[in-house]
């Protein structure tokens, strides 16, 4: 499984701004090109889908497959029915639920598809610490999706021991915070596009993100851009399987898949100092997984 993988929503068209077809293809063959194998994605990602049926045909034993149940009306086992009609396989490698159900049942679906052979590994996206605690005592899940980047370092440092000990997979989404750990927004920046979600960012919250952003510009080194760093600081972290990254053309591909270098002790004592100097280390997730499951209930109702 590749350290990096290719994240789909951006392709999907309906959250990060249109994307044509052709360029979504030429994304992920130049991904594939640089050793990426694994993709994530979800029925409630537009035409992300669709797309990777088309690029995954002649080439699935190429690839690790991972999507999502997100809540949708007609049941887990029918949704899945449907996600692998789409992606053109009658398989996936690793499924998830989009968010962290209390509700038994729904994790007995879930082992239900596993014992199917219709999905090798389940999981679900999580965004606390509670949460943690909670999989890792109550289910039987494989692995799980977590938001960490330089911006958002909890609840993953929190649970790094417990994370090992329990041999959980750990997905990494959200490692360039929308896009504002590439490198190339500023204050002045706006997002026209009514499909793009940062569209109702306002002006302060774009520019108190460029600012934090800017406060680890140090990293940067002729070998290392802003989003290698972002990359880099995830990795550094040896539970950490993979880091997906949304992509949505031939150019991002190229940097998103370029090799990184770990950050060393001294890199990450900087780091570690810097995010409690913004207060981000206490930072409750809370608003932000109100912000995710209210998206996908908006999605679904359209």
């Amino acid at each position: 499984m590749s350290e990096v993988g290719f994240g789909s929503w951006a392709i999907g068209g309906n959250s990060f701004g249109k994307v044509e077809k052709k360029d979504a293809l030429a994304a992920l063959t130049q991904a594939e090109d640089l050793g990426c194998n694994f993709v994530d994605t979800a029925a409630v990602y537009g035409d992300a889908e669709q797309i990777l049926g088309e690029f995954l045909q002649a080439r699935r034993d190429k690839w690790i497959v991972a999507s999502k149940f997100s809540g949708q009306e007609q049941g887990m086992q029918t949704t899945l029915e449907e996600q692998l009609r789409r992606l053109k396989t009658d398989y996936l490698d690793f499924y998830q639920i989009h968010w962290t159900p209390s509700e038994p049942a729904l994790y007995d679906e879930l082992y239900k598809l596993k014992a199917s052979g219709k999905v090798r590994y389940v999981g679900v996206s999580l965004s606390s610490v509670n949460e943690i605690d909670y999989v890792i005592s109550k289910t039987k899940i494989d692995g799980f999706q977590i938001p960490f980047s330089l911006l958002d370092p909890l609840p993953m440092i929190k649970r790094l021991d417990a994370i090992q000990r329990n041999h959980l997979g750990v997905i990494v989404r959200s490692c360039l915070h929308n896009g504002f750990l590439a490198g190339k927004y500023s204050a002045a920046s706006r997002f026209d596009d009514e499909d793009d979600q940062r569209s109702q960012y306002s002006t302060e919250k774009i520019q108190g993100l460029v600012n934090k952003g800017e406060e680890f510009k140090f990293l940067i080194n002729d070998n290392r851009s802003l989003v290698q760093t972002a990359i880099s600081y995830v990795l550094s972290f040896p539970q950490t399987s993979s880091v997906i990254l949304s992509t949505k053309n031939q150019t991002q591909a190229q940097e998103n898949f370029a090799p990184t270098k770990e950050l060393d002790e001294t890199e990450l004592a900087q780091i570690s100092k810097i995010q409690k100097s913004m207060g981000i280390d206490d930072y409750s997730l809370s608003q932000k997984m109100h912000h995710w499951l209210s998206f996908i209930k908006q999605t679904l109702k359209r």
